[in-house]
């Protein structure tokens, strides 16, 4: 590789430390990436959570090549095109509950700002000023200021201002959770925090409470057994719409096509991104009750939402999530999660012995293995563990601070998962 790697400023990395050793992929087929100097990685991470298919899927790119020949970009304002109304009424079909009101996006980060202002037009929509909104400690929703504002992860607004008025619900990952297999028994009184932050807030000023049925970003933390029920039927109770952030968790990562099924509970709002495209182009989406979209779409005939993107329901993204819903659907993908995850747990908590690991977490393909961080260098235990995988062991894995998670296209076979948990127990096992 001769590029100069200084001009592109890489986002979430830290830039001097990564040029000084550069990972770089040059091509992918299956579950494997291909670095320049063609070594083959395993991927353990979906690329980013979001190539539950694999990579490489000529389906996919097939549909999006026809579609650039065919059109290339329609406006979304005041026009548009059949694919993308094709998608929508695919997806409502997919959706649980009567989420079935499709607004398109580019990225999950937009995707939940965008739900968040739905929440607000709606409220407004029936004559209520409600401005708070109620996120979780620890989530994460994107780097937009709304997604920024409910979620929980410190280092994301440190440097940005409070952004929008927001309060947390606390997390779902105490030291009696530890070594849980799946949904922890232990816990789901967690969910009524809600009531104290109604009590002290007021519920006629809460526009909303969002959260991450699994949250991943953060280290994979599972939630309680009837957790997610009893925060549902808190927010009934006091009248607060739900938003699930399903960027993550959707299209197959536990196993159902989305969490709402999974775990039995339909929110208001729903959020989606990566797995509706497998990662191939950029596309998000909120999909909003009926009666979320009625309370808004309603009044005189005119806009009734001044908000969206030039790039809504782009041809090429539509395209590409029409195929990868194709190959959900024929290669029954999430069936496969289905009957391996039994195997994936057992796997994930066979390294509960290893070197300084202090908690593991697993549901579905979604598994992290937490180690004790260095007193004197915290995150660097995590870093070792991702540059040793990837440089001498030729796998890929995904660390924040010192939490390894392991979340791999829904595609990989039981051969590869026990090959991925054996090869990262030994690296563990060779970090001080």
């Amino acid at each position: 590789m001769n590029a100069n790697l200084d001009a592109y400023w890489m986002p979430f990395t830290a830039n001097r430390q990564f040029k000084n050793n550069p990972r770089m992929l040059a091509s992918a087929e299956g579950m494997y990436y291909v670095t320049p100097d063609g070594r083959r990685v395993l991927d353990a991470t979906s690329g980013l959570w979001c190539c539950n298919a694999g990579h490489g899927r000529k389906e996919i790119a097939g549909a999006i090549a026809r579609q650039a020949a065919e059109m290339d970009y329609a406006p979304s304002y005041q026009m548009g095109h059949p694919l993308a109304f094709e998608l929508a009424e695919r997806l409502a079909e997919l959706t649980p509950g009567d989420l079935n009101h499709v607004f398109f996006t580019n990225s999950g980060s937009e995707a939940i700002d965008t739900a968040m202002k739905l929440a607000l037009a709606y409220h407004h929509s029936r004559g209520e000023a409600r401005g708070l909104f109620v996120g979780r400690e620890k989530g994460y929703h994107g780097t937009g200021f709304g997604g920024m504002s409910v979620g929980g992860m410190p280092n994301n607004k440190k440097q940005f201002g409070k952004g929008v008025p927001a309060v947390h619900l606390p997390h779902t990952m105490r030291p009696d959770m530890r070594f849980s297999r799946g949904l922890p028994d232990q816990g789901a009184e967690l969910a009524d925090a809600l009531d104290s932050i109604v009590a002290e807030h007021g519920a006629e000023n809460i526009a909303a409470v969002v959260v991450e049925p699994v949250p991943g970003s953060a280290g994979v933390i599972i939630p309680p057994r009837n957790y997610l029920r009893r925060l549902r039927d808190n927010c009934d109770k006091h009248g607060l719409l739900l938003i699930f952030d399903e960027v993550i968790t959707g299209f197959g990562r536990l196993g159902s096509t989305f969490a709402g099924y999974e775990f039995d509970v339909v929110p208001d709002i729903m959020t989606i991104a990566k797995g509706v495209t497998n990662g191939a182009v950029p596309m998000g989406a909120a999909i909003a009750s009926g009666q979320i979209h009625d309370s808004i779409v309603s009044g005189p005939d005119q806009i009734e939402l001044f908000h969206g993107y030039t790039y809504s329901g782009h041809p090429l993204a539509a395209a590409a999530a029409m195929a990868t819903l194709d190959v959900y659907r024929d290669d029954a993908v999430f069936d496969n999660v289905r009957s391996l995850r039994d195997t994936y747990e057992d796997c994930a908590h066979e390294l509960a012995n290893c070197r300084n690991v202090i908690d593991i977490r697993n549901y579905g393909f979604m598994a992290a293995v937490e180690l004790a961080p260095d007193a004197e260098a915290p995150g660097r235990r995590g870093m070792e563990v991702l540059n040793k995988c990837f440089f001498d062991e030729d796998l890929m894995v995904r660390m924040s601070a010192d939490i390894i998670a392991i979340a791999p296209p829904l595609v990989i076979n039981e051969e590869q998962i026990r090959h991925v948990f054996k090869t990262l127990g030994n690296v563990i096992n060779t970090v001080d």
